[in-house]
Parts: structure tokens; C-alpha cells; sequence
């Protein structure tokens, strides 16, 4: 496949702009009760490349489970994860497209 047709696709899938990324962010947070104002209080702060969440509680595992569509700079992306991530009890994983 040639360059071209492979940013031609980038393209499509980021409006155009090539530093835009397209991305789910999985969130495992133990201990809801401790944990969730502050991991609401991060999602919060970074609501605008938020497009869409989706928070289930796994009340069997003592868990709960948050996943995000998120839209944005990879620089954005990663800050928002790194603050996630660095909150006790707070697991993160993200998969962004190319």
C-alpha cells in the first residue's frame, strides 16, 4: 500500500488533522466508594476530548469498569491516562488508531 493511500485513510479517520488521535481508554478503578471523585474530577478536566463513557460496576470483582471514546492530541490523551493512572487503585490501558 502506498503513502498516500495510507494518509488518505489517516485522513479520514482524523478529519484531517494529523495530530488528532481516535482512541478507547479502559479504566479499572477498585475501591469506588474511595476512588471515583477523584478519577471523575481528572475525567472532568479533560471533557473535551471525551466523546463518549460508559462506566459499568463489577460488583462480583469489587471493581468498577470505565471505558472512554476519546478524540484528541496524543499529548492530551497521554496526560489524561498519566494523571488516571498515577491514582492508587487506578488501572489504565488505551488504544489509539494510527
Amino acid at each position: 500500500m502506498s503513502t498516500d493511500v495510507c494518509d488518505d485513510r489517516r485522513s479520514e479517520v482524523t478529519g484531517g488533522n494529523e495530530s488528532q488521535r481516535i482512541g478507547v481508554v479502559g479504566i479499572v478503578v477498585r475501591d469506588r466508594i474511595k476512588n471515583a471523585p477523584k478519577v471523575n474530577q481528572v475525567l472532568s478536566d479533560y471533557a473535551h476530548i471525551i466523546v463518549g463513557r460508559m462506566g459499568i460496576p463489577y460488583r462480583d470483582r469489587g471493581i468498577s469498569v470505565i471505558a472512554l471514546i476519546v478524540d484528541g492530541d496524543t499529548d492530551t490523551i497521554g496526560a489524561m491516562t498519566g494523571k488516571l493512572g498515577s491514582l492508587p487503585g487506578v488501572r489504565v490501558k488505551t488504544a489509539l488508531t494510527a
